[in-house]
């Protein structure tokens, strides 16, 4: 692994696990998976225009968060409910753009050398998602709490929650090139959820959360040098290893 692949690869577990943790707590467990979807119709356009996919996706993944936001204010239904819809027509929209290898690799990631735009993007937005986070991690607490009870204390609660999904959709858009839109929502969900179970505070949740998608990246992406393989499914393997210890250690 170079140098940049190992410095993507840190920015990426850290903007994952801290964003993972309020998916968790908003009880957003499988928008990760669904939303991650939303990117396909983007890669497929990218790809018959001839540009970067990556351009194409993170497009699209912010207009779909966009769309899930005005829909949930206006259908008033479960954020879940929204982005499932959204994501089953982005899903059969994005297997009609893109075939073969083009969709495979856009659905499970694939290996190769970084180009700098991928190793600047991905650093930079990995900046943009731990900053949001640190320091609007006490009104997205109140936010879950009660959202009477932000908006009473000044919080504008629409705006942190398109900001919020906005972010969501940063941190999906970094995983695409090695786990794909399938499993990219995995790595934010699998290390909160471990982080639930053996962490006693919001802030140790974050950092276990962190910690559990980094060793997850790191030993998935060994092992996928080792044995030859992709990277994306070693990686999510790992994490879901690391979670039934976490439920083991749970029974202690």
């Amino acid at each position: 692994m170079t140098i940049e692949a190992l410095l993507l690869s840190v920015a990426m577990a850290t903007a994952a696990g801290l964003v993972g943790c309020f998916a968790v707590m908003r009880r957003m467990t499988l928008a990760g998976d669904a939303l991650s979807h939303v990117a396909l119709p983007g890669i497929g356009i990218a790809i018959a225009l001839g540009i970067h996919p990556l351009l194409g996706a993170v497009t699209m993944l912010f207009f779909g968060a966009l769309l899930v936001w005005a829909l949930e204010s206006r259908a008033r239904v479960a954020t879940e409910t929204i982005i499932g819809v959204v994501f089953s027509v982005a899903l059969a929209i994005g297997s009609m753009m893109a075939s073969g290898e083009e969709l495979i690799e856009a659905l499970f990631g694939g290996a190769g050398v970084l180009s700098h735009t991928e190793v600047i993007f991905g650093l930079a937005t990995s900046c943009v998602v731990v900053v949001f986070v640190l320091t609007q991690k006490n009104k997205l607490v109140i936010m879950l709490v009660s959202s009477d009870v932000a908006m009473t204390a000044g919080i504008d609660v629409k705006l942190l929650d398109l900001l919020y999904l906005e972010t969501f959709s940063l941190t999906i858009a970094l995983g695409l090139r090695y786990l794909g839109a399938l499993l990219m929502g995995a790595l934010i969900i699998i290390p909160a959820a471990t982080a639930k179970q053996v962490a006693r505070s919001l802030n140790s949740m974050l950092v276990v959360a962190s910690i559990v998608a980094l060793i997850a990246t790191l030993a998935g992406s060994a092992l996928a040098s080792r044995l030859h393989k992709e990277t994306g499914p070693l990686i999510v393997t790992a994490a879901g290893v690391l979670f039934l210890l976490s439920l083991l250690y749970r029974r202690r």
